[in-house]
């Protein structure tokens, strides 16, 4: 009898410090800042609070870069870290916040747009905390996030999350998923607010395009595509073509679906005179029949058994033996953004946005995410901030 006391008693004691370990690690995570450098284009910083009230104080506001032009012109808004489990959209948008040049109109820049999901992640599926990139300086450490907010920032979850206006009955994980809230509102659940204050900065400030930057799985149909409604349809398709033929890579076009609410790609357009497009990359670490979720899972997309389903035809993207590392997916969104500015800027010359400095497909290849961070230890504290 004593002896099967001691026993649970050292069990007990196991699972507790096993539990505090583990409690300690998710604080960390959670409460770890990235380091941005603000490049020599940024002219103004603000706050997603400053578009939306509710937002301030809260784990779900963020940082919102302007960088304006020497000439007038159309004003792009780039949304990275929708989901924050595809971290190539980051990878991207901080490429274009460390080193774009604007010559003429205003890029916007928001580099985790969920924020809070950034700050949690899925142990439970085998999820790294963090992963890194390396540099010429060392290595750049990023946190892992979730598709999802955090429950810690916005909770209790309804049985059933009715969409507004729309009233289109969704998952009650949706309401935590800044994918499904748009067109958001000032007086809704806290991703409502973050999606109504991305709304609130298209219509202010006159935006022409957005971009909504994604990764999807190899398994999903919607992958390695351009998603754009109706009216931003012809651009979508002309930037498609144009990447295929100069730069070689499958870039498709998907049409906006008009009964499925919630989504970047229709409700942006139909709540404002924005033209949106959503950029999805092959993610194999999203795919469900992998190895382990490793960070080499996630920067290199290697993994045997979807090269075997690849020899079976049941993916939707080319896939060999060199996987889908990270470099060709942000060097398809670098190559993807510049050429929708170029198609829109070609029909648009009275709104032309011109940006330079930016590397396209080949280049982020041949050099390496990497190559493009600079080192926030070697750069004015004044253009680094922390989120």
């Amino acid at each position: 009898m004593k002896k099967e006391r001691n026993i649970r008693i050292v069990l007990i004691v196991v699972m507790a410090l096993v539990l505090i370990q583990a409690g300690i690690q998710l604080f960390q995570h959670r409460h770890y800042q990235i380091p941005l450098v603000a490049g020599p284009g940024v002219t103004k910083v603000t706050n997603l609070s400053d578009y939306c009230e509710g937002l301030k104080g809260t784990q779900a506001d963020t940082l919102v870069f302007f960088m304006e032009g020497k000439e007038p012109g159309g004003k792009l808004l780039i949304i990275a870290n929708t989901h924050s489990n595809e971290p190539a959209a980051l990878l991207t948008a901080l490429i274009f916040l460390e080193n774009a040049v604007v010559e003429k109109g205003t890029l916007i820049i928001i580099p985790q747009f969920n924020h809070s999901g950034s700050r949690h992640t899925r142990p439970g599926d085998g999820y790294p905390l963090y992963f890194e990139i390396p540099t010429s300086w060392g290595s750049k450490q990023f946190r892992m996030g979730n598709r999802d907010a955090s429950p810690l920032d916005q909770w209790p979850d309804p049985d059933v999350y009715i969409h507004y206006p729309d009233r289109q009955l969704l998952s009650f994980l949706d309401i935590r998923n800044t994918n499904r809230t748009w067109p958001g509102r000032a007086n809704g659940a806290l991703m409502e607010k973050v999606t109504f204050a991305a709304m609130e900065i298209m219509r202010n400030e006159g935006v022409d395009l957005a971009v909504d930057i994604h990764g999807a799985e190899t398994m999903f149909p919607v992958t390695n595509c351009i998603v754009a409604p109706e009216k931003s349809m012809r651009i979508a398709t002309m930037t498609s073509l144009t990447l295929q033929a100069r730069e070689g890579f499958d870039n498709h076009v998907e049409p906006s679906p008009k009964g499925f609410r919630g989504l970047s790609h229709r409700e942006i357009g139909d709540y404002s005179e924005t033209l949106p497009f959503l950029l999805e990359a092959p993610l194999p670490f999203l795919d469900q029949p992998t190895g382990p979720k490793t960070t080499a899972l996630l920067l290199d997309g290697k993994d045997p058994f979807l090269l075997k389903l690849s020899q079976k035809k049941k993916l939707f993207v080319p896939y060999d033996e060199n996987g889908w590392p990270m470099d060709n997916r942000v060097g398809q969104h670098c190559s993807a953004v510049l050429e929708l500015l170029q198609q829109y800027s070609r029909k648009n010359p009275e709104r032309a946005i011109q940006v330079l400095q930016v590397p396209r497909y080949a280049e982020v290849i041949e050099k390496g995410v990497g190559y493009y961070y600079h080192d926030p230890a070697q750069t004015e504290k004044k253009n680094v901030y922390f989120n």
